[in-house]
């Protein structure tokens, strides 16, 4: 068989083609990465996902999936006596909560109540309303909110530094129709001192570590998909 100079110079090309398509596309390796799937879970690092280690939860419901009703059963029994003596009230009271709630856990609430006093003490004191808006329910950001403008019009700041929290317990809750309250008494150390607009200290001592000793209720809709719990009430115990 024959072939002219333009049918050799074709099949020369097509040659060529494939072998350039071959070298860019290479051969299949069975070590290939898996495609792009985007609702497989995120890749973790040091135990957080990637852009998550900021979020702080008020209690994580969402990194811990509760066992079913009927399989938790006594157990759910025994996590609520380790924090309030069988039989009390408030025993009673959470273990309402817990029937409705199945991913309620004491323990682990009281952690975040610990981190959401922390993020909301600071953010009071630096002003910071959109961080406040996030953990309280509209009331109390409302009272919040007024408290930061007066100071503000006043020409004063707050220096606060948070020392720590000394200890933290549940000391009330209830369920109110759908909606479950909780109470918490923090007691912590603080170092707050308020100056006026030449630089006074008016308030406080920034040299001087304070107890304080707070209450808070937090609340939460167990209807609603929104796992966060709101701070809805405050008070001294002093």
């Amino acid at each position: 068989m024959r072939f002219d100079p333009l049918t050799l110079l074709l099949l020369g090309l097509a040659v060529f083609i494939l072998f350039k398509l071959r070298s860019v596309l290479g051969k299949r390796t069975g070590n290939e990465r898996p495609p792009f799937d985007p609702y497989s879970k995120p890749e973790q690092t040091n135990g957080k996902a990637n852009g998550q280690d900021n979020v702080i939860q008020l209690p994580d419901q969402v990194t811990h999936q509760p066992e079913p009703a009927d399989q938790r059963g006594r157990g759910g029994d025994v996590v609520i006596d380790k924090v309030a003596p069988a039989g009390s009230a408030l025993n009673g009271a959470l273990k309402r909560i817990l029937s409705v709630d199945r991913s309620f856990e004491p323990e682990q609430f009281v952690e975040g109540a610990r981190a959401a006093y922390e993020m909301i003490v600071m953010a009071f004191a630096e002003g910071d309303k959109k961080a406040l808006k996030n953990l309280l329910s509209r009331d109390v950001y409302e009272g919040f909110v007024s408290a930061i403008e007066d100071r503000e019009k006043r020409g004063e700041t707050i220096e606060s530094t948070f020392v720590g929290i000394d200890k933290a317990e549940i000391v009330e809750a209830a369920l109110k129709g759908t909606t479950a309250q909780v109470t918490v008494k923090i007691h912590s150390q603080l170092i707050s001192a308020t100056r006026n607009k030449e630089g006074e200290v008016v308030d406080g001592d920034p040299a001087k570590v304070t107890e304080v000793v707070d209450i808070w209720t937090f609340a939460r809709d167990t209807t609603s998909r929104d796992p966060n719990w709101k701070l809805v009430a405050t008070e001294s115990a002093e």
